[in-house]
């Protein structure tokens, strides 16, 4: 498939098919790829987040989209948008995301996808702020951010994340539209 709403010269991102769920159960269930979430996810609740993301396509038009190699055609993770579903000084937002297999690491395919991703939401849905956050320890995720040209505006405890846990301090990114003059 090629029908991609956002490409770069690596990657294409597109909407989610029925071949993208078992890779997606398979990444979900990889303790490296989840080390920074409170525990990996089964298959049922990888399914109900596949439904959860078509679902918020339907209504917005847009999401987390699949990111696919595109010299291989392999499904190698996400990037996109959603809307957190906890209440906090910054919600409601809009967020931008990533999540990628082992394989795509190192690479800069979530910097690649998350920048392409953000022009695209910035130009084409018109989207005015983006936010990103993730666990204060997820260095990698972090590092992202600050390559995609977000500044980091606070740090906060997770409201959905017991306070004595690793993953309850987060940091929290922001980014605006570009003012054309």
């Amino acid at each position: 498939m090629n029908s991609y709403t956002i490409s770069t010269v690596r990657l294409g991102l597109r909407e989610w098919t029925a071949a993208d769920v078992r890779p997606f159960v398979e990444m979900n269930k990889d303790r490296d790829v989840m080390e920074f979430f409170p525990a990996t996810l089964s298959e049922n609740e990888t399914l109900e987040l596949v439904q959860k993301y078509k679902s918020y396509f339907d209504e917005k038009k847009f999401g987390r989209y699949v990111v696919e190699e595109k010299s291989t055609k392999k499904f190698i993770g996400f990037t996109g948008f959603g809307k957190p579903r906890f209440e906090s000084f910054f919600t409601p937002c809009i967020e931008i995301g990533w999540r990628f297999k082992r394989e795509g690491w190192g690479k800069g395919y979530a910097t690649e996808a998350a920048r392409a991703c953000l022009n695209y939401g910035f130009e084409m849905i018109g989207l005015a702020t983006v936010y990103s956050f993730t666990a204060i320890i997820n260095e990698r995720s972090e590092n992202v951010m600050k390559k995609i040209g977000m500044t980091k505006v606070a740090e906060f405890d997770h409201p959905k994340i017991e306070p004595t846990d690793r993953l309850c301090r987060h940091v929290l990114y922001k980014i605006e539209r570009p003012k054309i003059l």
